[in-house]
């Protein structure tokens, strides 16, 4: 799972500074292996796909909305400096558990949203991505109609012929229930046909 970026070496030690794609980086700070990817150039693209490379952390930890680190193996500038760019990875069994009534982002998209609002459950759409307004996170879903029974969702078109998207709030007054193993999450938002 992608977790950040390498934005720069830090001190002279080789340390590097990373850019969280979160503003938990929690994870990032508490697994002990990274895997750096380094980004494909716009020219190579169609050629080979990059290999992962394991990376064991040394030391770790918060530097305002940054996290450095020691890796293993690395002790000057510009052994840290050679590895800006590079996505920062870790494995997923090395998250910790979340907590009760706690999800990984990532865990929800690709899920489906139903609404209670109405009556008998209705779909909604697929959840697309997971935004932070800072107060909350937002889920953004795509808009899907259910046909008939057996046959796949259909994308709801805008008045211009593009896929619809909606935000829904992801806090409890909405969402009333998440099952991660059916994909499913259940809600009071309004249908919006």
């Amino acid at each position: 799972m992608e977790l950040g970026r390498i934005t720069a070496a830090y001190g002279v030690k080789g340390w590097i500074k990373v850019q969280p794609h979160s503003a938990q980086a929690e994870v990032l700070r508490s697994v002990k292996q990274w895997w750096l990817l380094r980004p494909v150039p716009q020219a190579a693209r169609g050629s080979a796909a990059p290999v992962p490379v394991a990376h064991a952390i040394v030391q770790s930890r918060a530097q305002g909305s940054t996290v450095v680190a020691q890796l293993a193996g690395l002790s000057d500038r510009d052994q840290a400096e050679a590895l800006r760019g590079c996505v920062v990875l870790a494995s997923r069994s090395a998250f910790p558990q979340p907590g009760e009534d706690e999800y990984y982002w990532v865990d929800l998209i690709g899920c489906d949203l139903y609404s209670t609002a109405e009556g008998p459950a209705q779909l909604l759409g697929r959840v697309e991505e997971v935004l932070d307004n800072g107060a909350h996170a937002i889920l953004r879903v795509a808009r899907l109609r259910a046909e008939a029974e057996g046959q796949a969702p259909q994308p709801v078109l805008d008045a211009k012929g593009r896929p619809a998207d909606m935000l829904v709030p992801f806090v409890q007054a909405h969402i009333h229930g998440v099952d991660l193993a059916a994909r499913r999450i259940d809600s009071d938002w309004p249908v919006e046909y």
